[in-house]
């Protein structure tokens, strides 16, 4: 117990995502590690199990089947907890991996997961900010309005009136996802020096991984990125993000503006505001190329739980945690590929992509020209209508 107390001591203040440091603290307690790796491996391989007797059975091919298989991979990812929803969430974002109906059940975990005791969440926010609750709010509602993998929301009143989102982190989150990343990290390990088949750095892969979800996890870094991005884009009419609230905002509690508005998804809800949904595609792709191609600072995770229709005909951005920058020299070189690309300059698009860095520069580009304009030429006679961006 003492040795599960100083680890999870030393988690809580590991601030930035280092594996060598959460090697050495997990090293020191074998116990924890072994049973985590029992909570988690059974289930996957149970799962995995399953999938594999109904695909050999033939079950599989039939829709109902299918769902439900879906639906057991979803709530299976709540239950191994955090770091396994993000990577749900993950594959919930890629039609072009996932079967259409596993795809429906893990759009689930965008922002439908159950939630933690309110009263928890009540202590948290005294503690992080050093404030009784009464001290800071008029009211706030200890029932959360919608949990995500990493915290849940709670609609709150402020002293001056002001009705806002509360955001609360789970807790014991920054030790489970970490303990879950030094799994995940030393299970890549092993297969990128055993299995020669897999060509793919995994470590690098987990490891930036790890980097993006330790930024997400701070909510001081999430709130500056909220600022900077409503800065970027306060010349645009048709973009809304939401007031962040400094000076109630700590690591794990972040407060910011209540935004009403109407899911992406639910196309009843936003036609009832008076949108056509068509026109929020438009605003969103505009402000999706001026991020990539103007700024360089873009909103990384804008699946439609992070994406709201306002009653004003307003695109808002929610949820700031993962962000990602691209420099200027990969900026311009976007741009010149989708020109060459537009123009079916396909000899200029190659040497596009090595600029880029998404083919090696001792690559022989020859073969691949030809290549491209097997792959290319098609999209580009038929327009954007018809492929996706």
């Amino acid at each position: 117990m003492n040795g599960d107390f100083t680890d999870f001591i030393e988690v809580s203040g590991l601030l930035n995502y280092d594996p060598e440091t959460i090697s050495k603290i997990y090293q020191k307690n074998p116990k924890r590690l072994l049973k985590r790796l029992w909570e988690t491996l059974i289930p996957i391989f149970a799962y995995i199990f399953s999938i594999g007797w109904d695909k050999l059975t033939g079950k599989l091919k039939k829709e109902k089947q299918a769902r439900l298989r879906a639906k057991q991979l979803t709530n299976l990812l709540v239950e191994l907890g955090p770091a396994f929803v993000k990577a749900g969430q993950a594959l919930s974002t890629r039609p072009d991996i996932i079967p259409s109906i596993f795809l429906e059940e893990l759009s689930e975990l965008q922002d439908q997961l159950p939630g933690f005791n309110g009263n928890k969440a009540m202590e948290l926010i005294e503690e992080d900010l050093n404030l009784k609750i009464d001290e800071i709010f008029l009211s706030i509602e200890k029932e959360p309005i919608s949990a995500a993998s990493l915290g849940q929301v709670h609609k709150a009143i402020l002293k001056n009136q002001e009705i806002v989102a509360v955001k609360v982190q789970r807790p014991g989150l920054r030790e489970q996802i970490t303990l879950d990343l030094y799994i995940v990290r030393n299970i890549a390990y092993w297969l990128k020096n055993n299995i020669g088949l897999i060509r793919s750095d995994l470590v690098a892969l987990i490891d930036e991984l790890g980097k993006r979800v330790f930024e997400e996890m701070d909510y001081l870094n999430e709130a500056a990125n909220a600022e900077k991005f409503r800065n970027l884009h306060k010349h645009n009419q048709m973009i809304a993000v939401p007031k962040i609230y400094k000076e109630i905002t700590s690591r794990r509690v972040l407060t910011m503006e209540w935004i009403d508005g109407a899911k992406l998804t639910n196309l009843e809800d936003v036609k009832k505001l008076g949108i056509d949904p068509d026109k929020m595609i438009d605003i969103g792709v505009q402000c999706s190329l001026e991020q990539l191609l103007e700024h360089g600072f873009f909103h990384a995770d804008p699946h439609p739980g992070n994406l709201l229709a306002l009653e004003d005909g307003r695109l808002c951005y929610l949820d700031f945690g993962m962000m990602s920058e691209v420099s200027r020299e990969s900026r311009s070189g976007l741009i010149q590929a989708v020109v060459h690309l537009v123009n079916k300059n396909f000899d200029k698009l190659s040497q596009d992509f090595v600029k880029l860095g998404f083919l090696s520069e001792e690559v022989n580009l020859e073969p691949i020209v030809p290549a491209f304009q097997d792959v290319f030429i098609n999209a580009v006679e038929e327009g954007v209508s018809k492929n996706g961006f």
